[in-house]
């Protein structure tokens, strides 16, 4: 009767905890942006990029989430379930910022990298971070983690 209370007890724990129990950790890698730094949470698997930063509250002035995808090609990102405005930089499998997007939390609008470029990795960071900076198209992202 303990066990079945208990496994009752967490079942019921975590039905009421809401999304933010079931957030993966992410591994993190210091990117470098011209002369900033960035602490970048890094989602390299299907299941780390389909969560990303979704629920979060808040996101430290320098830190973001790097996508790092399988094989470089043309990437969309959306911001369902997502709290926080973000911009996006789309980057190339050299470390080149190919596009930056901004994106308004909690929509289904798609946010795309050119057409022209594939791209390995996209950076999402606070909104207006890239432009407060000065980092533009054509800039380097240094210290990126090699795609599997």
């Amino acid at each position: 009767m303990k066990t079945l209370l208990a496994t009752l007890g967490a079942a019921a724990l975590m039905a009421g905890a809401g999304p933010a129990a079931a957030q993966t950790r992410f591994a993190s890698v210091e990117l470098s942006a011209g002369m900033h730094l960035i602490k970048a949470e890094v989602a390299a698997s299907e299941a780390q990029r389909e969560q990303g930063l979704m629920f979060r509250n808040k996101m430290a002035p320098n830190a973001g989430m790097l996508f790092v995808f399988d094989a470089p090609a043309t990437q969309c990102m959306w911001m369902k379930n997502t709290l926080l405005p973000l911009s996006v930089a789309f980057i190339d499998a050299a470390g080149k910022i190919v596009n930056i997007e901004d994106m308004q939390a909690q929509t289904l609008d798609n946010h795309c990298s050119s057409k022209a470029v594939a791209v390995r990795y996209a950076l999402e960071m606070n909104l207006g971070w890239f432009k407060q900076k000065h980092i533009k198209p054509g800039m380097l992202i240094g210290n990126l983690p090699p795609a599997r």
